[in-house]
């Protein structure tokens, strides 16, 4: 059963909210244990729990409505490879050579990326307003890195891992305005479900060649904590709130969330790593959030 449309926008901003804070989380994780669990391990690991949990609930439905199913095949195999696999699979494989930072850093790039390629490929239009917003939203970002220091942001240097996360943000625009021309009638858990199953295939192969390599990981406590975050948070409820934002306010406004994730990075920061709060991390949020209230507002 598809979710009713809001009268107002404010539960699809609230989700797409929730969604940013849930994704930092899981680069904060998968940096921490970087050393600990292969990408690939922890990729396949992720997305084996979000099955086991989404099964129970969404096998009936995506059977009750196999014909529409069907009928989006492609598209759906397309997402599952992109937005499951290919996405997070680069993400973490970046996250073994660069900083947890660098890998939000690189993130904000995608609502940037979103706009130019909606309009070039799918004619997505765009206001100057949500142009404005994005760019406002990407300075407080910058602010926040750089620590309000310009020669702080001139020396950061990409590595190969920044490299590789780059292409997981192109991978990410691509799979935020392809999620636009899927049917709206479609279920959204049993649509969740079927791109996790397509992306777990699409991994396999890649998990079973970093086994061969002998890159395994010690069941010890706290990697099993780091794997059922991983596949509950980020993957199960993040997947369905921000592929229903999509759906409601569109891919331009959606993607411009993800500027949310340098805030909550950083407010995790001060709460479980004892960081301080200084004064450019309010002119950042001050300036992430102005962003986001041009962007998200109507012509």
């Amino acid at each position: 059963m598809t979710p009713p449309r809001p009268t107002t926008p404010w539960l699809a901003y609230a989700l797409l909210t929730l969604t940013s804070l849930f994704w930092s989380g899981n680069f904060v994780v998968a940096r921490a244990t970087h050393a600990a669990i292969p990408p690939m391990t922890l990729s396949f690991g992720r997305w084996l729990i979000a099955l086991l949990i989404l099964l129970p609930f969404a096998y009936q439905r995506v059977w009750a409505d196999r014909a529409r199913y069907a009928e989006n095949w492609r598209r759906i195999v397309l997402l599952g490879a992109i937005g499951v696999a290919g996405f997070n699979s680069l993400a973490y494989a970046g996250l073994q050579y660069t900083s947890a930072t660098n890998a939000v850093l690189t993130n904000s790039f995608i609502p940037i990326l979103i706009l130019p390629l909606g309009a070039l490929f799918l004619g997505e239009p765009f206001s100057r307003r949500q142009v404005l917003g994005v760019l406002v939203s990407f300075v407080g970002v910058m602010v926040i890195f750089s620590h309000g220091q310009l020669d702080r942001l001139l020396a950061l240097e990409l590595n190969q891992g920044d490299v590789i996360l780059l292409l997981a943000a192109l991978d990410w625009a691509v799979y935020t305005l392809l999620l636009r021309g899927l049917d709206p009638r479609l279920d959204r858990l049993g649509l969740l479900l079927l791109l996790v199953v397509v992306g777990l295939l699409c991994i396999t192969p890649l998990y079973a060649w970093e086994l061969q390599q002998g890159r395994t990981v010690a069941m010890t406590a706290g990697n099993l904590a780091t794997f059922v975050y991983v596949g509950v948070f980020p993957s199960v409820l993040a997947y369905l709130f921000y592929n229903y934002g999509v759906q409601q306010v569109g891919p331009g406004k959606a993607g411009s969330f993800i500027h949310l994730m340098p805030v909550f990075g950083t407010l995790l920061a001060i709460a479980f790593l004892g960081e301080r709060f200084e004064w450019f991390h309010a002119v950042g949020i001050a300036g992430i959030a102005a962003g986001l209230w041009l962007s998200s507002r109507r012509g």
